[in-house]
């Protein structure tokens, strides 16, 4: 990695704020940190200066579930695991991730845990890590999707207490609300300051509602394993996809590669929730950033395999969807190029909406004078030239 500049000018470049673009911009970084964002020519002597060919300076993506990349997967269980992961999604733009987790015996989880601490100090050339998502065992066995049906369990009190035991990095868990024990789960997470999360779930609108008010305020995955509008004894019940839409707290996070949730579907939900209340995410396994062929499910020694072509990974039998090989800067061209979301929003939803989520909107998310120097430059493709992470240069490509 490069090392850090006292002061860095960017020049030349389009900015992209939360709002609009300011053509012919500068961003001036001092110790990583921004210093300023703006379209007045200022000379400054000692500083390295980076001329952004007319390119798109942006804030860093962050993205709130990714699994992993690089033909490396979280739950593999090693540092290198989290290190390449961390080294390859930053190629692609992302500044910020949060390493996500598969449903599993509480031993993997605890190994995965002790790795990650050690990950967070030796990562110098990746996305820096902004804490664990736990993304199960709490689910309901109807909406299981690619999570091992095997390992799922009801959440209760001795066994989440255990595994909050060995680390003090978790920062969300995704659940299924309507299963026993997760509204005192929600409750106990929310005190502590860990985002419970709605995913994998056959919950009812009237159980999402009590679910919000133990904390759950976030829906993992939107549209992906879990209810839309069911029929119960001839009654209809509007479920979790409607509950997203009707309540304006809820925050919700899309699969935005064009495949997951397509063209319609995105649209449909930028419509209604709007930039500020939608993150998007990769949900990437390992074959994120590899090339087409067969790859591996979750960890590398019990993983499932699984077969990469059309952008996704499938099921050997292609009967189904087997995760995500999306990285932050494909989410942001298939949101403006497919989706037509304007570029602004589309970048919106990869960094201020996630930074907001996840309570960290002091210091990342936004080009503003004081916050951490993660930066982008990219071109109208959204090819990814150069990622900044506080002022340091972890990947150039100009």
């Amino acid at each position: 990695m490069e090392n850090k500049m006292s002061l860095i000018k960017i020049y030349n470049c389009k900015a992209i704020t939360p709002s609009h673009i300011l053509p012919d911009a500068m961003v001036i970084v001092k110790d990583g940190v921004i210093e300023e964002v703006t379209t007045n020519r200022i000379e400054i002597t000692d500083a390295k200066e980076i001329n952004g060919n007319g390119m798109y300076v942006s804030p860093g993506f962050i993205d709130l579930h990714t699994h992993g990349a690089g033909n490396h997967d979280f739950m593999d269980g090693s540092v290198e695991a989290y290190l390449e992961a961390a080294r390859t999604h930053a190629c692609h733009g992302t500044t910020l991730l949060f390493p996500t987790t598969l449903t599993s015996t509480n031993d993997a989880l605890f190994k995965s845990f002790a790795k990650y601490e050690e990950a967070c100090s030796r990562n110098h050339q990746g996305a820096a890590f902004g804490g664990i998502h736990l993304e199960g065992p709490y689910f309901a066995q109807s909406q299981c999707g690619a999570q091992d049906p095997k390992f799922l369990k009801k959440p209760v009190p001795s066994d989440y207490q255990e595994i909050l035991s060995y680390t003090s990095h978790i920062v969300r868990w995704s659940i299924a609300p309507e299963l026993p024990g997760a509204l005192d789960l929600g409750c106990y997470l929310d005190k502590q300051g860990i985002l419970p999360s709605i995913a994998h779930t056959d919950a009812t609108y009237e159980e999402v509602q009590k679910a919000f008010d133990c904390g759950y305020r976030h829906i993992t995955h939107f549209y992906s394993a879990m209810s839309g509008i069911t029929r119960r004894n001839a009654f209809r019940y509007a479920g979790v996809i409607e509950s997203g839409y009707l309540m304006d707290g809820m925050t919700i996070e899309i699969i935005a590669d064009g495949i997951h949730v397509p063209k319609s579907l995105m649209q449909l939900a930028y419509k209604i929730k709007g930039a500020e209340n939608i993150a998007l995410v990769t949900d990437s396994m390992r074959a994120a950033g590899m090339p087409d062929g067969k790859s591996i499910l979750g960890s590398i020694e019990e993983g499932q395999e699984v077969l990469i072509e059309d952008g996704v990974a499938k099921l050997p039998d292609r009967s189904a969807f087997a995760g995500s090989v999306a990285t932050t800067d494909r989410l942001v061209r298939t949101a403006t190029k497919i989706a037509e979301i304007p570029l602004c929003e589309a970048v919106r939803m990869t960094s201020a909406t996630p930074a907001r989520i996840m309570g960290i909107q002091q210091h990342k998310g936004s080009l503003q004078k004081g916050k951490d120097a993660d930066l982008l430059l990219f071109n109208e493709n959204i090819e990814i030239k150069m990622t900044m992470i506080k002022g340091n240069i972890v990947y150039e490509n100009l």
